[in-house]
């Protein structure tokens, strides 16, 4: 209204007031849609397998939420994880891309600086952005170029790897101590930030990252209570998953108490399948394998606003779906986006009009060593580094080789297992543990076969045929992202 005013006040020429007037035009929609956009809730429980939720048929494990959310929105039959194991699979939620386009092949490997996170994305609409639980895609010292502040999270009170009870944090990469069930102190503090950004009606993006059931299995006393008839590392890890559904409860209620839970989009899944005492429901394989015990993974999709009546969808869709679906949800655009993307969005899905999966979903396991990385003891080395003002220099440590494009990868060789997922079928590309000897195929019909007991590669000629060639498409691809070919930059 000063703006008004002044016109009337004083003479401006015509050009400088059709200049404002067209100015006020551009802008005021911008503000109109900013309090429309959803607010975003990515959580990852850490090893939590297809059959852990009481919605899945578990007959033990208490998970009353889960089982709410389950029954009130869009439960996913057919949803994977990127990766049999964690890190790739963080990689791939925060990307859209298959992780091993970016080299994080197993555990404990790091992002690529040059990818496009979706905070970096969501930062450009306005979004106010906080990691909060297990990183696990390098470290969280504040000068790492692939630590959560600088893959785009404005805040983050974050774990290097997983955590239990009472865990050391780092909070913007200071280490502190908290106190309580991890996952309560993980949704404690996502909640603490929404709250912030709730009472100036910013948009946020809260990635939720638990670190159970992820071994050694150490439950809270309350959790431990409803299962103590059981042995006690089943007892824990039954307890765990609880803990995880008593926090996805605690996070639901403090956003009806904040009055933003309609326009809320919560997205809950596990980064992989189960090793026993967990549950695959039944299905083939564990974590680890392309088998769908090792990639199948509990999800759901709550947004009250926009999905209003219960449904389940068996259309395949994958960790790297979460975020080309964020962006189009926030309607940001990404000019510097690194492609292919392997994922789709899934808003035409949340909005009951898919009816098929547009492409074919591809998982591959390159052989590559796991990193070991110890929470706590990585905390206290950078308590003590801050405390000394002597910050480590071990490049494995700072991540000051990542991103680093200094290996080439041959097209014409493709090591590791590797599957494809092409609606019913499942395609799966077997090599000797030693990597010598012929590829062995097996093709199976999730829909008349879901636990992959009968290959019909010998009678399926023609599906095989097919899938095999997409297969082998989208591994040099994945080759030629390994090599730098989609960055602008190298």
């Amino acid at each position: 209204m000063p703006q008004v005013s002044c016109i009337h006040r004083t003479r401006f020429n015509v050009t400088r007031v059709l200049s404002l007037v067209l100015a006020i035009l551009v802008i005021a929609p911008h503000f109109a849609n900013a309090a429309d956009k959803p607010n975003i809730i990515l959580c990852m429980a850490d090893d939590q397998g297809w059959g852990d939720v009481g919605y899945n048929g578990h007959k033990i494990i208490k998970t009353p939420i889960l089982d709410e959310m389950a029954a009130g929105a869009l439960r996913f039959d057919r949803f994977y994880s990127a990766a049999p194991v964690c890190s790739p699979t963080r990689g791939s939620v925060l990307t859209g891309r298959h992780p091993n386009r970016f080299s994080c092949f197993s555990w404990g490997h790091t992002l690529r600086p040059q990818e496009v996170t979706i905070a970096e994305a969501l930062k450009t609409a306005g979004y106010a952005t906080g990691h909060f639980g297990k990183w696990h895609l390098g470290s969280v010292r504040a000068k790492s170029p692939v630590c959560p502040g600088n893959s785009g999270f404005d805040t983050w009170f974050s774990s290097p790897n997983f955590f239990e009870n009472s865990p050391l944090m780092s909070s913007n990469g200071k280490v502190v101590q908290a106190k309580g069930e991890s996952s309560l102190v993980t949704v404690n503090a996502a909640l603490d930030f929404i709250g912030k950004q709730a009472q100036n009606d910013k948009p946020v993006l809260a990635v939720v990252w638990f670190g159970s059931p992820h071994t050694p299995h150490i439950a809270g006393p309350v959790e431990k209570e409803l299962y103590k008839q059981y042995p006690l590392r089943a007892m824990n890890y039954y307890a765990e998953i609880t803990g995880i559904d008593s926090a996805m409860g605690m996070l639901r209620t403090g956003l009806r108490d904040l009055d933003i839970a309609e326009n809320t989009v919560v997205w809950y899944t596990s980064d992989n399948g189960s090793r026993s005492p967990g549950s695959t429901g039944g299905l083939r394989g564990q974590k680890g394998t392309l088998y769908e015990g090792g990639i199948r993974v509990p999800t759901i999709i709550e947004w009250p606003a926009r999905i209003k009546k219960p449904r389940r969808t068996s259309i395949p869709c994958n960790t790297v779906d979460i975020y080309p679906t964020v962006v189009e949800l926030t309607g940001v655009t990404v000019p510097e986006q690194p492609k292919p993307l392997d994922g789709i969005s899934l808003v035409s899905l949340i909005d009951g009009k898919m009816e098929a999966r547009s492409k074919p979903l591809g998982f591959w396991v390159y052989p590559a060593s796991g990193r070991p990385v110890r929470s706590s003891v990585l905390l206290k080395e950078i308590a003590e580094e801050k405390r000394t003002g002597k910050p480590s220099t071990d490049p494995m440590k700072t991540d000051a080789n990542a991103g680093k494009l200094t290996k080439r990868y041959s097209a014409d060789e493709l090591p590791g297992n590797a599957a494809l997922i092409d609606g019913d079928y499942k395609l799966h590309r077997r090599v000797a543990k030693t990597g010598k000897g012929p590829i062995a195929y097996e093709l199976y019909d999730l829909k008349a076969d879901p636990h992959e007991t009968t290959n019909i590669a010998d009678t399926a000629t023609d599906q095989l045929r097919k899938m095999k060639s997409a297969l082998a498409a989208w591994q040099k691809s994945v080759i030629g992202s390994l090599n730098g070919d989609d960055y602008k930059t190298k």
